[in-house]
């Protein structure tokens, strides 16, 4: 048996046709996400790997995150934002290693596709406050 989905066209339109199905990314700290999902944790198995279309609306932003295993991006319309700074436009492809711990945000909104390795850990408050602190006190 072959089971296969295609998605045509993402970089002529495709993102915009009607093929993908949004449904919203409910996470604590995650703000204006949607995404499709390719496949999940439930269907990999113990390794947790995921892969998905993220639709991040204009203003939008993920939470602060430590990266499990590795996570590949490829921004495929728009421009996504790192919190240390850097700036994804369009067909940039990025890969945050495993214990990278980081923040994204859209402020003019974008589509990625997001190919993790493992699952990530969203940071508690006191990491949260921590990581700020080192922040700061850095600059």
């Amino acid at each position: 048996m072959r089971d296969i989905k295609i998605y045509s066209s993402l970089f002529t339109g495709g993102l915009h046709n009607g093929q993908i199905k949004w449904e919203e990314y409910v996470q604590p700290g995650r703000n204006e996400v949607d995404v499709e999902w390719l496949y999940t944790a439930a269907e990999t198995g113990p390794t947790g790997a995921e892969a998905y279309i993220a639709h991040f609306k204009p203003g939008s932003h993920g939470d602060l995150h430590e990266h499990l295993g590795f996570e590949l991006l490829l921004i495929l319309e728009g421009e996504l934002h790192n919190d240390n700074g850097d700036r994804y436009p369009a067909g940039t492809m990025f890969i945050e290693k495993p214990e990278s711990v980081h923040q994204v945000s859209s402020p003019t909104g974008c589509y990625a596709l997001v190919v993790r390795e493992k699952g990530t850990r969203r940071l508690t408050d006191d990491e949260v406050s921590a990581t700020v602190a080192a922040s700061a006190a850095a600059e």
